[in-house]
């Protein structure tokens, strides 16, 4: 019988790769005892779905033994009482845990840095509280493989297609597979559905597997039409967008806004994705705030420190014609409004200027 949740995860995967055993990379001082890793462990297992690779699974982020507390009889006639107790124990710890899946190439033994990776991810959701979920994405502002040339540098979070969801001894839990994708390609994704835009690359990258050598799917003409056609009929589920060269102000009932010319596609996408829709759409720089509406007539004003720009249909649609990704000066002719296009300064690590787009 399964009475912790560790063996009910292990049965789990056991029951899609029979035969096999997992390679079990455990931590010698896991994160409650006082250490620095917060996960038990992390169990590697070599899958040949989609394409030869390896499967790496955490443990650590769901409740992985017996409540101390669990044989008291009076407290688990309470929690039956009580409707809202059985929804906070209907879910085991943070109620994921991670998986990932990466290529095999020739070597024999899985690759280690996948390990202090899926750390790295758990190390966040313990510090911050912040969780995960199927849709969620993650800049990881470099290779997430250190010291490689991948163009895979963000994560975007999915229900692993092939392990699921399950139910076990200390509630449910799902398993979210975090897949390696491209910059560009989490900008696209952010200007659609998350879920939406992954499921449709699990279409040209069977299971989510992260290939380090490939390229942005992107520019591969049926998967950008597929987007295309993803976010005008959705629209974008993303409401804020976090820029680091936003200026806004407003002077004698004119606004001014200053953006850089990095991320005015990006923009101009999720304008159309949100105001379209009728659905708000906030930039967002410190403690600078510029807030978009759909309205009847446009409008500038300001409320609590934030720029309010209201747009008809009119004015978005002469807006996103007339701003382009170069640097100059634009201003429509519906509202009173100048918007200055600046050069953005990429940086690496270090903070040194790696390219500058213009």
């Amino acid at each position: 019988m399964e009475t912790d949740g560790f063996t009910c995860i292990s049965n789990h995967i056991k029951g899609f790769y029979p035969g096999q055993e997992g390679l079990y990379y455990g931590t010698l001082l896991p994160g409650y005892l006082g250490g620095n890793d917060p996960l038990d462990g992390v169990e590697i297992w070599e899958s040949g779905r989609g394409c030869p690779h390896w499967l790496y699974v955490t443990y650590g982020l769901t409740d992985l033994y017996p409540d101390d507390n669990s044989d008291d009889d009076n407290d688990l006639e309470d929690r039956d009482d009580d409707p809202e107790a059985d929804d906070d124990n209907a879910v085991s710890g943070f109620g994921f845990e991670l998986t990932f899946r990466l290529k095999r190439g020739s070597e024999e033994t899985p690759p280690v840095w996948p390990v202090s990776l899926l750390q790295n991810l758990a190390r966040y959701v313990f510090s911050t509280g912040n969780t995960f979920d199927s849709g969620h994405y993650l800049n990881a502002n470099g290779p997430i493989a250190l010291e490689t040339d991948t163009q895979l540098t963000c994560l975007g979070f999915l229900t692993d297609p092939e392990l699921g969801s399950m139910d076990t001894v200390n509630g449910s839990m799902v398993f979210l597979e975090a897949i390696g994708i491209t910059e560009d390609e989490l900008n696209s994704m952010m200007c659609w559905n998350g879920e939406c835009f992954l499921k449709e690359l699990l279409k040209h990258t069977p299971y989510g597997i992260s290939d380090l050598s490939r390229t942005t799917l992107m520019s591969q003409p049926d998967f950008h039409r597929a987007w295309e056609q993803g976010v005008e009929r959705d629209g974008s589920s993303t409401s804020v967008l976090y820029l680091s060269d936003l200026t806004a102000r407003l002077e004698n009932n004119k606004g001014y806004l200053q953006l850089g010319a990095g991320h005015i596609s990006q923009i101009r996408t999720l304008l159309r994705a949100r105001i379209g829709k009728n659905r708000p759409f906030v930039l967002q720089c410190n403690g600078t705030v510029v807030c978009f509406g759909s309205a009847q007539q446009s409008a500038i004003d300001t409320d609590n420190d934030a720029i309010i720009i209201s747009l008809t249909p009119e004015t978005l649609n002469e807006i996103c014609e007339l701003l382009m990704p170069h640097v100059g000066l634009y201003t429509p002719k519906t509202i009173p409004l100048t918007i200055e296009v600046v050069p953005t300064h990429i940086r690496d690590q270090d903070g040194t200027i790696v390219q500058t787009i213009e």
